[in-house]
């Protein structure tokens, strides 16, 4: 849900439904489809000293943390929840205009998971545990299609599902997940 309150825009919907497939993930070895098991996200926020809320992945548009006190974030028996309240000026005069929340996505590092070829042909990557460093809001589609943001517009309420097909040019050249991965551990705080 998106309500628009004056200074702020409070956001809710899911970050993830867990035991649910990604769409596919371009990788170094090919493609693959990840599936996020059940209290895997409870057993991270447990963990976590801190979780970031960030737009489009940006480390350079951070909108608050669970430090903060801005963003709760729960699993529950679909997936990952999320609430905010954001008071950036440029993701209210967004919300404003309509249309441009596509969804939402999150941040890990891998801590346990595995992969398993499927009858189909299709290799699954199954997460088993993981950090959460952040979660974000997206202005692009997400890769995940089982993540939802509700849209609260003259008491009318709509959920839109993310859905998401990448096409995949090279994947032989895709170092994206390990890029993606010095970067959280850059906002985990190591040094590399």
């Amino acid at each position: 849900m998106i309500e628009i309150r004056g200074d702020s825009v409070f956001i809710t919907g899911y970050v993830n439904a867990v035991e649910r497939e990604s769409d596919f993930i371009p990788s170094p070895k090919g493609r693959f489809k990840e599936i996020i098991k059940a209290k895997v996200f409870e057993r991270a926020l447990s963990r976590a000293k801190d979780v970031l809320l960030l737009f489009n992945h940006d480390e350079n548009r951070k909108l608050g943390s669970i430090n903060q006190g801005n963003l709760k974030l729960m699993e529950d028996s679909i997936g990952l929840k999320a609430e905010t309240e954001i008071r950036d000026s440029s993701i209210i005069e967004k919300a404003k205009q309509g249309n441009f929340l596509q969804g939402w996505s999150f941040g890990f590092i891998e801590r346990k998971s595995r992969f398993e070829k499927g009858a189909d042909g299709i290799e699954r990557r199954f997460i088993e545990d993981l950090d959460l460093i952040e979660v974000s809001l997206l202005s692009v589609k997400p890769a995940y299609p089982c993540c939802s943001v509700e849209i609260r517009n003259d008491g009318i309420h709509e959920r839109r599902y993310s859905d998401l097909n990448l096409e995949i040019k090279n994947p032989n050249l895709d170092f994206s997940r390990y890029e993606n991965e010095i970067k959280l551990l850059k906002l985990k705080g190591l040094n590399i």
